[in-house]
């Protein structure tokens, strides 16, 4: 069984079906919700990554500058370690690490989309 590959190269390869966008926005909608913080999506499909990548960042940076304990709850209920933090950092040091943790963010909410709607078609399948 393969599940799907979601990595920095093709996230963006990805984020183009128009569904996909929508349920990956509404899961960092969810998740940051979680936490009393807003994500706001303007429903511009084409820029989407731009605009969700940015507003992540912006929250990041908050969390970063008021409560690191809270950050990690974030990215505990979204299932990023530091080791993860970690690499990416290391493969891209041109970006901030709040760039960074955005980008892992989006990764890693995109791939809950692409294993639930996987398992999905997988079990449909089964039952016919």
């Amino acid at each position: 069984m393969k599940l799907p590959d979601v990595n920095r190269k093709n996230v963006q390869l990805q984020l183009n079906e128009v569904e996909i966008i929508e349920e990956t926005i509404q899961q960092i909608m969810k998740d940051f919700g979680m936490f009393g913080m807003d994500i706001v999506f303007s429903g511009d499909i084409e820029n989407a990554y731009f605009e969700i990548f940015n507003q992540v960042v912006y929250q990041i940076e908050d969390l970063f500058r008021i409560s690191s304990s809270r950050l990690l709850a974030v990215l505990y209920q979204i299932d990023i370690s530091n080791e993860q933090i970690e690499k990416a950092h290391n493969i891209t040091p041109d970006s901030t690490l709040q760039e960074v943790v955005a980008e892992q963010i989006i990764q890693r909410e995109l791939k809950k989309v692409l294993t639930r709607r996987y398992f999905k078609l997988n079990t449909n399948k089964e039952l016919d």
